[in-house]
């Protein structure tokens, strides 16, 4: 069973990489975007996510 400090750290790590992914999708699909926009929309897709 995980410990709830362990669930956290868990939830966090998978945060992360599911920003570095959408990031690397938006390199991918707009290689001459510079990496400030690529930062911003990055953001701007997870502030306005919805499930």
């Amino acid at each position: 069973m995980l410990h709830p400090e362990q669930k956290l750290r868990i939830a966090g790590d998978l945060h992360r990489f599911a920003r570095e992914l959408k990031a690397a999708g938006l390199r991918a699909q707009h290689p001459n975007w510079p990496e400030d926009k690529i930062v911003k929309q990055v953001k701007e897709t997870f502030l306005y996510a919805r499930t």
